[in-house]
């Protein structure tokens, strides 16, 4: 299903500022753009070589996924008992490092537990977002997740992925900028997406699935996968659902961490 959205409100929606901050309400917040602020890795992970890492900027250390994998990522929903899952294709051929760093990410439990914090689907289905780390605090307000990132332990800071998008027939991705071409990886129904806020290199660990085909986010968000399975529950996510775990069922030899 592709939404219609009047030509003004399009506008609005891309030019607007980028506010940071969580939806108070499940189905209630506007449809803005998908924003955020900006345990062990498994043993199969390789190694990125120096040349590798510099040869983009901002890129240096951080981890790669040369290939695809797949994530099976099993979700709580509100009363119904059993968790139900959902499969990911990570597509690290068309966006390398916002998969990498994704899957890098799963590996380290990261999204273990985490809160689905924003669910859009009134006045139009829009996304289910959620992958803030701060949500892992229980005693963390929910009305402020949406404002967090993933702080690498051997740094201290907060980790932050460039931009990246592929336009069709380009060689490789497309660095820390936006694009008016159409990408390679686009905001289908069941795609997965990164958030960021207003800087386009504040990507970190949240990301969302947009629930309509959003052809007006093309080009300013990195698509790096799509939903193969399980989509329905995606569906059905409702705020407050949480992720009981994040497992890479596929393709984890695929992953290149840095030294």
């Amino acid at each position: 299903m592709r939404l219609k959205f009047p030509q003004f409100f399009v506008v609005l929606l891309m030019i607007g500022s980028l506010t940071l901050g969580g939806c108070t309400g499940s189905t209630t917040s506007s449809n803005s753009s998908p924003t955020a602020t900006t345990t062990s890795a498994t043993t199969s992970a390789q190694t990125v070589s120096e040349t590798v890492s510099e040869s983009i900027p901002g890129t240096k250390g951080l981890p790669r996924l040369e290939g695809k994998a797949t994530v099976v990522m099993t979700v709580k929903r509100g009363e119904v008992v059993n968790p139900q899952s959902i499969t990911i294709e990570i597509d690290g051929t068309n966006a390398p490092i916002t998969a990498g760093n994704f899957v890098d990410l799963v590996q380290k439990g990261v999204y273990d537990g985490l809160a689905f914090h924003r669910v859009v689907r009134e006045p139009q289905p829009f996304v289910v977002q959620g992958g803030d780390p701060q949500g892992k605090d229980p005693k963390f307000p929910e009305n402020r997740l949406g404002t967090g990132g993933f702080i690498d332990p051997k740094t201290g800071n907060e980790r932050r992925i460039p931009l990246e998008i592929k336009p069709k027939g380009a060689k490789e991705p497309i660095y820390s900028k936006t694009i008016t071409e159409k990408p390679v990886l686009q905001h289908k129904q069941g795609a997965i997406a990164m958030a960021r806020s207003q800087p386009t290199d504040s990507a970190s660990a949240q990301f969302y699935f947009p629930l309509a085909d959003l052809s007006f986010l093309d080009g300013n968000y990195a698509v790096f996968g799509n939903v193969t399975k399980g989509f329905e529950v995606v569906n059905k996510i409702e705020q407050g659902d949480r992720i009981v775990s994040a497992k890479v069922t596929q393709g984890a030899e695929n992953l290149k961490t840095a030294p």
